[in-house]
C-alpha cells in the first residue's frame, strides 16, 4: 500500500513534544511574556502588508507601537475597571492586562512610511514595501 511521504512530520511532532514539556516543567513560561494576545491578521492588499490587531475595549492611549532594528512591537494594556455595585460578577471572559505581539519586517518594507490607525477595536498598520522592491513591468518594444 502507498503511503504518502511527510517530510516535516517528524519536526512538528518533536516541536509538539518541546512545547508540552515547557508548559509541564513552567506552567507560567511565556515567551512573550503577556497575560493574553489580541488575535492579528497580517495579509498583503495594494503591495502594501497590512497588519490588523484585533483590541476592542481600549483607548489608543493604552497602545504603543514602535520598531527596533527590523523589529515591529505592538503593546498595550487592558485595565480591569471594577464598577462599585451591589451586584457581583459571576463571570469574567474578557482579558485584562497587558499584551506585547513582535513581528520580523521583511527588508523591503519602508519604516519610514509606515501609518497606523485605531478605530472600532481594531488597530490596522499599513507597511508600504519600497519602492524597488514592487514589482515593476518592463515594455517590451516591437521592431518592425
Amino acid at each position: 500500500m502507498f503511503k504518502p511521504l511527510e517530510p516535516f512530520k517528524e519536526l512538528t511532532t518533536l516541536q509538539e513534544r518541546i512545547n508540552k514539556m515547557f508548559e509541564d516543567v513552567l506552567p507560567s513560561f511565556s515567551l512573550q511574556d503577556s497575560k493574553w494576545l489580541p488575535a492579528v491578521d497580517i495579509y498583503e492588499a495594494d503591495g502594501n502588508i497590512q497588519i490588523e490587531v484585533e483590541i476592542p475595549g481600549m483607548d489608543e492611549k493604552d497602545l504603543k507601537v514602535k520598531i527596533e532594528d527590523n523589529t515591529l512591537t505592538i503593546s498595550g494594556e487592558r485595565k480591569f475597571e471594577k464598577k462599585e455595585s451591589k451586584e457581583n460578577y459571576y463571570r469574567i471572559e474578557r482579558n485584562y492586562g497587558s499584551f506585547t505581539r513582535s513581528f520580523f519586517l521583511p527588508d523591503n518594507v519602508d519604516k519610514e512610511l509606515i501609518k497606523a490607525k485605531y478605530e472600532n477595536g481594531i488597530l490596522k498598520l499599513e507597511l508600504p514595501k519600497k519602492l524597488e522592491a514592487k514589482p515593476k513591468e518592463i515594455e517590451i518594444a516591437v521592431q518592425k
